[in-house]
């Protein structure tokens, strides 16, 4: 066997692992997102506004906490390797779990959702696992098959969780129900720390890692700088970060606004998470590769950015349940984004700087944590106390659908191949 071909196939290798353990990590996280939200209003004594408020303070510590380990999470996976950090990102996400199956009050559900995002570091520290093992050609079709394995878990999780909470269990065990998902993520989250205790194998080799650790770039400001030392990586950075501060909204509001506007409990939340997760799967397995193969890394930017404006807008302005899931496949070509996006960027550094890359990232993404669900949940919340004269329960989602056509018109002046060489994959 030649040397070219054992590469090639190790990477195939380190790749079918990693998308295993996402796959895995996805379908826990995703079961608890129909379930959480009423969790919330239950334990904040039912009123819908008042769940809105304390569901935005949960994603906004959460966010906080992110925005302040991220970057750390990112440079100790350059200098120890990624497969440590994926397992503290597991055992975080474990206890948290846990801590929403037993939680007796509101208290108890804070301090496990700082736990978590003190640790949440999987799908970042997955990035720059890719990024080791696939050629920069290759990257773009790559990210689109990860996002496929986030899409499987987002469309298989929220329906088993809405199932596990919906008026089945609830006939059996009461308000209790409610908790039984939580459970069932912590067991399938404790599956995968095994998992990647035990099969998956490391990417980054001892002889690409960083050799030491500068405390000071772990500074989230100063984390953040990294960013503008690599041409247009900022730029890049900037779309990315108005990508997930407009991606906060449904997370934010989706199941409190789904049962306010559509009369939707946690059973058809699930089945409509389900049916937009199978047209995103559809997206990124069957036309990332060949489209971005057509239009570039650019021109898959670009159309992502736009649908997702375009996808929003219908969102916001769906008067129906059945107008909302119409307006789904638009909305399922923003999926063309990240693959274009995470495919410029990681051509931008070299290997020993893919997780400072992605912790950076995560760094925004923890800003637009801390952002989103005060923008979009107190928006929400307020839209609620005024439907009487105001009518827009979707103004969050139009504020979204801004966010994004900020995001497309960036990404126009800064969504160009890198210049000059182009990094090197590990071999």
């Amino acid at each position: 066997m030649t040397e070219p071909t054992k590469t090639r196939r190790g990477r195939e290798a380190g790749f079918r692992f990693i998308f295993a353990a996402a796959l895995m990590n996805a379908v826990s996280f995703g079961i608890m997102i129909p379930v959480l939200p009423n969790l919330v209003k239950q334990l904040s004594g039912g009123d819908t506004a008042d769940a809105s408020t304390w569901n935005a303070l949960f994603a906004v510590s959460w966010g906080l906490m992110q925005l302040c380990v991220a970057p750390l999470l990112g440079m100790l996976s350059d200098r120890i390797g990624r497969r440590p950090v994926m397992l503290i990102s597991f055992g975080g996400l474990a206890i948290d779990f846990l801590f929403m199956a037993f939680a007796p009050s509101l208290f108890w559900l804070f301090v496990g959702r700082l736990i978590n995002g003190a640790t949440a570091a999987s799908f970042s520290t997955a990035n720059a696992y890719v990024a080791d093992v696939t050629a920069p050609q290759d990257r773009a079709k790559t990210f689109g098959l990860m996002g496929s394995a986030f899409s499987f878990g987002f469309l298989i999780g929220p329906a088993l969780g809405g199932f596990l909470a919906g008026e089945w269990m609830t006939s059996y065990l009461g308000d209790f129900a409610l908790r039984v998902p939580f459970l069932a993520a912590a067991g399938l989250t404790a599956v995968n720390w095994l998992y990647g205790l035990f099969v998956l194998p490391e990417s980054l080799p001892p002889e690409k890692r960083q050799k030491s650790f500068q405390w000071r770039q772990a500074i989230p400001l100063v984390s953040l700088s990294f960013l503008g030392k690599h041409g247009d990586l900022l730029g890049l950075a900037g779309v990315n970060f108005l990508f997930q501060l407009a991606h906060t909204v449904l997370p934010s509001i989706f199941v409190l606004y789904a049962g306010y506007r559509y009369g939707w409990g946690a059973d058809i939340v699930g089945l409509s998470m389900m049916a937009t997760g199978i047209l995103g799967i559809l997206v990124q397995t069957l036309l990332v590769g060949p489209v971005v193969a057509r239009i570039g890394e650019r021109g898959a930017l670009l159309l992502g950015t736009l649908a997702g404006a375009v996808g929003f807008a219908l969102y916001g302005w769906a008067p129906t349940g059945w107008a909302y899931l119409a307006s789904a496949p638009v909305f399922a070509l923003m999926n063309f984004m990240q693959p274009g996006l995470q495919g410029l960027m990681t051509r931008r550094v070299g290997p020993q700087q893919q997780g400072q890359l992605q912790g950076a990232n995560q760094g925004l993404q923890g800003i637009a944590s801390v952002a989103g669900p005060m923008v979009f949940g107190l928006t929400f919340a307020w839209a609620v106390r005024h439907d009487a004269s105001l009518h827009m329960p979707g103004l969050p989602i139009y504020i979204a659908a801004g966010l994004m056509v900020a995001a497309y018109l960036l990404s126009l002046r800064v969504g160009h191949a890198p210049r000059g060489a182009v990094p090197a994959a590990a071999e």
